[in-house]
């Protein structure tokens, strides 16, 4: 038995902050039917670098967060389309959309008529802002709410500031978000038999990420600093220069510090006034690193991480995106796994990361490509192919 399973999800999401809330789903055993307009589909099939699988409208960007799904083409704004949807609704868990509010009111699919249709359906949408509140109407994307929530104020230093995560941060946070409502949901259903509506704004989602940086400022009054890859918890705490590159060292207690004098040599800073006590060591902290580094040069990065791990001072190289993807670690973890998808072969696509003991969450079917499971969900509907043929035809499906 999988987390999941019986549940099955309506899909109305696009790019990626829904299709990564409804990939942990599908990930979990969910039936997730991805509902997806008849023309191109959700617009991440037309985005990525490989113009071949743009094309194909199976761009990298759909293939990284729509595997074990099912697409089923529909326009909606067809009576018949509308009819099928109701029928879909009938026998449906969960809903997700991320529409900008009031979209799908004006199609009559608000919370309120599908609850008529389903009373215990759970119906999850996703925006930028939220369904209330003055900025609710505005459009957002990721970098949008970057920019907004204070996440690029935060990062950098004083020579490169405001500066945005390398990857859709918030999108990938509002996500998560979703999904973990979403599944709260339906363990209050469980004991219930209650659904419920769920507001998920990307802003939102993407502040309490933020808490330690945010309590000093609202509790300890303290305006953020510009560190760059320097830990403002404790010091010595961040990127270092060796012999033959960078590393991460992590000495956040004191018995650690005192470790790391010994390990790379400077056993005479331990008992030096500007950094023998943890907050004294922060106040000079530019002082100290030219200070460890003129030692960390001297050997290369994979010494000194051996060494330091060795003594419990967390430490480590800083790999390049391929270098991670395929270090030990991860493979020994199964966090890949290679799935076959016709017309595109063999590519690796990310497991659900949360290991459970007693049941399964894997990658087991490709991403769908366009419309791949119409026919097969419509005819469950007890639609003819007599039927799908002039659906068709008319452009419904």
């Amino acid at each position: 038995m999988k987390l999941l399973d019986g549940v099955r999800v309506l899909d109305l999401t696009n790019v990626l902050a829904g299709p990564f809330a409804t990939l942990h789903l599908a990930l979990s055993g969910a039936e997730v039917i991805k509902i997806e307009n008849p023309v191109d589909g959700d617009l991440a099939r037309k985005l990525g670098i490989v113009s071949e699988y743009n094309k194909k409208l199976m761009g990298t960007s759909f293939l990284a967060q729509n595997a074990n799904k099912k697409s089923l083409t529909l326009n909606m704004k067809f009576e018949e389309g509308k009819v099928i949807f109701r029928k879909l609704v009938k026998n449906a868990d969960v809903i997700v959309e991320n529409f900008r509010p009031g979209v799908m009111a004006r199609l009559g699919f608000s919370y309120e008529k599908l609850c008529e249709i389903n009373p215990k359906i759970i119906y999850c949408s996703i925006s930028g802002f939220g369904q209330t509140g003055p900025d609710a109407f505005k459009p957002a994307y990721d970098q949008i709410i970057q920019g907004l929530s204070g996440v690029m104020a935060v990062n950098g230093d004083e020579r490169l500031n405001p500066l945005r995560a390398g990857f859709p941060v918030c999108d990938t946070v509002g996500g998560v978000n979703a999904a973990f409502a979403i599944m709260a949901a339906l363990y209050y259903r469980e004991k219930t038999g209650i659904g419920q509506f769920i507001d998920i704004s990307m802003l939102d989602s993407i502040m309490p990420y933020m808490g330690w940086v945010a309590a000093n400022l609202l509790i300890g009054g303290q305006q953020p600093q510009l560190m760059g890859n320097d830990n403002f918890t404790a010091a010595p705490s961040g990127t270092f220069t060796t012999r033959d590159g960078f590393i991460n060292i992590a000495a956040n207690k004191q018995e650690q510090w005192l470790d790391l004098c010994d390990v790379v040599g400077v056993p005479e800073l331990k008992e030096d006034p500007r950094f023998r006590e943890r907050d004294t060591r922060k106040k000079n902290r530019r002082l100290l690193t030219p200070l460890i580094e003129d030692k960390l040069k001297q050997k290369e990065t994979s010494f000194w991480a051996e060494a330091l791990n060795a003594k419990g001072i967390p430490s480590g190289e800083i790999l390049s995106l391929q270098a991670a993807l395929n270090q030990p670690q991860i493979k020994h973890r199964k966090t890949l796994k290679t799935v076959h998808t016709p017309g595109i072969g063999d590519i690796p696509l990310f497991n659900l990361t949360a290991k459970f003991d007693k049941t399964t969450a894997d990658v087991e079917t490709p991403p769908p490509s366009l419309g791949q499971h119409t026919q097969e969900l419509l005819n469950e509907l007890g639609y003819s192919d007599e039927q799908l043929k002039t659906f068709k035809e008319k452009g419904i499906i």
